[in-house]
């Protein structure tokens, strides 16, 4: 009998034995006499158990992640647990592009703590188009399933705050590389609440908006999340702003910060960001200000002392060293071996008639008059100051001159009403010029050189490629109108996004555009809307119809089409009106060089202006072929079979643009509009046009281009 339950108990089977009463020897397990307490047997087990990496770090192509070291295990590990090699599921490694693999890696061991720097926050400074967001997800799904601690997950819980306009993209990409299987994602968007994220388990993952963000705050605060992701998180550059303060306020040490945007030329908004990274790895606003900001920008002041300058440079080197362990860049170059080809063209259009009489009588103006004599213009900052209204005006004339009827009439009425408005004596002077009868909704495509351009390139590319797709973009929003109704007035089919467009909708609107069965030939763009992280290959030619203070802005719109998935050799076209305020605007864009050849962070509303600056932006060269190349002091034909030349390195002009090094055109690389000397420079009317730029029968508008083209595209164009 006894045999019999030993044999059933080794095999884990439950007996219940009657014995006879007259029995009182207690019944004593015979497996467990042998081998001692289960429990204790059990943790032995346990710990002599080798735990094995999630996949083979030996594989080949394996991305394996790097271990800690014994200082980081002694801090960190506590429990003695085995350290395990954390590698990156080969599902996603296999996609990933040498540059990526790096970002991963890099990471890693910034939000793990393994670059010994003070703190686990890292930013992601990478061109736009590298691949930002799959370096994030990868790093989400590994952390996610491992750790290098016993093989335990790193985090359970991530947050990820980007623009609105990006929320469905970011959904969207976690669904494309890990699939719903894998990994449950909760967007904070249409009928799902922040709330609802608390009643369920299921989603380690949350995906909201800034905006969305504040509204639902005191909710999110309440979840413990192991890891903070902001995309486009240029935006926490200022301290102050609500959003900023809500997000540091979060009891999350690891951090990352995605922005396609170079670090700007401000560095207290650069110790902004780095301070949500790391709180504290600068040390105090103060202290920075004091050790690092006010030593850099002495060194840069045009009377700065050798010992100033000294001072500057050993600051700004020891800043950079600093800063290099937890901000990874890396600009456009690397992806260009995995791009189609891409030519960039700035085109100078000829100014209209209406367009120049509109430009001269708004340089006649008592306005324009009394700022270059310094009075009443305040050279404040104030978006209502009268120069800031000035150079405004102008810019919506080198649109189109449509463009101000409405602020003319306005005044006008004002004027019969006796009532008087500070713009008012800039727009009563042009009110002969725009008569209010024979008023009409169609725009007068004569009236605008840069539109009679565009008119004739868009009709080209029709003719010639039926299935051929553009994006246009704008700064503004009247100019977006104006252009829509071209479309219309041309028969064009579009599609439209800007700031108006409810963020639920504007993935729809990519998506139906990027389609090959979309029927709308053009996408009209708001630069401030869809400026960032938009992906619009469905287009293969782009059109800046209008310049924006900070070349990062038109860098970043120029980017929606020459990304990852684009097969089409892409064409950008940069439209400038010749001889205007335009060009000014793009000869600071090219000359300005900002902090480690980072780009200034323009606002109209933060400039200063002198007189001198005024004096230049006022000033209207009529029969100039091209300002910008007569400032460069280029000695080519313009023809384009000689090579540039470089010009004297002393400028006879304060405004002018600098000596520029010239590089190889060998070289495959973007170059940047600092090196415009390098670009081919040609006469509107110059036979070296290439057909494939569509501007055939443009020549009575444009006066003068210069163009470049990277890689295969540089060989093929001669």
């Amino acid at each position: 009998m006894f045999a019999i339950v030993e044999d059933a108990l080794s095999q884990g089977i439950n007996c219940f034995i009657c014995f006879p009463l007259g029995m009182s020897k207690s019944f004593i397990n015979p497996v467990l006499a042998n081998k001692g307490s289960s429990i204790q047997s059990l943790a032995e087990a346990t710990r002599s158990q080798k735990i094995t990496p999630r996949f083979d770090p030996a594989a080949p192509d394996a991305l394996v992640m790097p271990r800690p070291n014994p200082s980081h295990q002694w801090q960190n590990n506590k429990q003695h647990a085995q350290v395990v090699d954390v590698v990156v599921d080969p599902y996603l490694s296999t996609h990933l592009r040498p540059h990526q693999r790096e970002g991963v890696t890099f990471l890693y061991e910034c939000v793990m703590g393994l670059r010994n720097y003070g703190g686990s926050g890292a930013i992601l400074a990478d061109d736009m188009g590298l691949g930002k967001t799959l370096q994030c997800i990868t790093l989400i799904w590994t952390l996610m399933k491992q750790g290098p601690y016993g093989g335990k997950p790193a985090v359970k819980r991530v947050l990820v705050i980007t623009p609105g306009s990006l929320v469905k993209n970011w959904s969207q990409e976690f669904r494309k590389w890990l699939g719903p299987e894998r990994l449950q994602v909760f967007v904070v968007a249409g009928d799902k609440r922040v709330e609802d994220y608390l009643k369920t388990a299921v989603y380690p993952v949350m995906i909201i908006s800034y905006e969305m963000f504040v509204r639902g705050y005191e909710v999110v605060k309440q979840v413990p999340f192991d890891l903070v992701v902001c995309d486009e998180g240029h935006r926490l550059k200022n301290t102050a702003i609500k959003t900023t303060s809500l997000i540091m306020s979060l009891n999350t040490r690891r951090r990352i910060v995605l922005s396609g945007t170079p670090i700007q030329n401000d560095l207290q908004e650069f110790f902004s960001v780095v301070d949500f990274c790391n709180p504290g790895v600068l040390g105090s606003s103060a202290a920075f200000r004091r050790v690092y900001e006010e030593p850099i920008l002495a060194s840069r002041q045009p009377g700065a002392s050798r010992d100033e300058v000294e001072l500057g440079e050993e600051r700004a080197t020891e800043l950079g060293r600093l800063t290099r362990m937890f901000v990874l860049r890396r600009t456009q170059e690397i992806n260009n071996k995995y791009l189609p080809p891409k030519v960039e063209l700035v085109l100078f259009c000829r100014p209209s008639p209406r367009q120049t009489q509109v430009y001269r009588e708004i340089l006649r103006s008592s306005v324009v008059r009394s700022c270059l004599m310094g009075r009443g213009c305040g050279m404040g900052v104030g978006a209502g100051s009268p120069h800031l209204l000035a150079i405004a005006a102008l810019k919506q004339v080198c649109n189109h001159p449509a463009l101000l009827s409405n602020k003319v009439h306005a005044a006008a009425s004002r004027d019969a009403d006796g009532d008087v408005d500070c713009g008012d004596p800039l727009f009563s002077g042009l009110v002969s010029l725009y008569p209010k009868e024979g008023t009409t909704t169609t725009v007068t495509t004569e009236d605008s050189g840069k539109l009679v351009a565009l008119a004739g390139i868009l009709r080209n590319i029709f003719c010639t490629s039926p299935k051929e797709k553009v994006v246009l973009v704008s700064n503004h929003t009247k100019t977006l109108d104006l252009l829509q109704q071209f479309c219309k007035d041309s028969e064009y089919s579009w599609l439209r996004l800007d700031g108006q467009t409810p963020t639920s909708q504007r993935q729809a609107l990519v998506t139906r555009f990027n389609s090959a069965y979309g029927q709308e030939k053009i996408f009209l763009l708001s630069s401030k809307a869809g400026g960032v992280g938009l992906n619009l290959i469905g287009a293969s030619r782009l059109f800046l119809f209008d310049i924006d203070w900070n070349p990062a802005n038109d860098l970043q719109a120029m980017a929606r089409v020459w990304r990852d998935g684009q097969r089409k050799q892409v064409y950008i076209y940069r439209l400038l009106t010749t001889g205007s305020i335009e060009e000014k605007v793009y000869q600071r864009q090219i000359s300005k060089q900002g902090l480690s050849g980072a780009v200034i962070d323009f606002k109209a509303s933060d400039i200063q202006f002198s007189q001198e600056d005024l004096k230049d932006l006022f000033s209207f060269s009529e029969d100039s072929e091209c300002e910008t190349h007569n400032l460069l002091g280029c000695e080519c034909s313009c023809q384009g079979d000689d090579d540039p030349v470089i010009p004297p390195p002393a400028p006879p002009r304060s405004c002018q643009l600098g000596p520029t090094p010239v590089t190889s055109k060998t070289q495959a690389r973007n170059l940047s509009m600092a090196e415009l000397l390098d670009w081919h420079h040609l006469k509107g009317s110059s036979t070296q046009l290439k057909k494939e730029w569509n501007l055939f029968d443009t020549q009575d508008a444009v006066s003068f281009l210069f163009w470049h083209g990277t890689h295969a595209a540089e060989s093929s164009d001669g």
